[in-house]
């Protein structure tokens, strides 16, 4: 028996004869787009998680600055 079944009237989509009986996408340039479309989401969502980070940590250093500055009023 084959391991994969060719599907009627299509030509990218292959069925599992074995196991899942999935429908699986033989085409390697859809996936290589797919995988290239997902790398860059991650790396979007990346570069968005560093810029939080760096919008955070401005926040706490001004925080601190007006505490510093509020310190030395008081004390004049």
């Amino acid at each position: 028996m084959p391991k994969y079944l060719k599907i009627e009237g299509e030509e990218n989509y292959v069925k599992d004869a074995n196991g899942s009986h999935g429908i699986i996408n033989n085409n390697m340039n859809a996936y290589n787009l797919a995988k290239k479309r997902a790398g860059e989401a991650q790396r979007q969502r990346d570069e968005m998680r560093e810029t939080a980070r760096e919008i955070n940590t401005l926040k706490s250093e001004m925080h601190e600055i007006k505490f510093l500055l509020q310190e030395l009023v008081k004390k004049n």
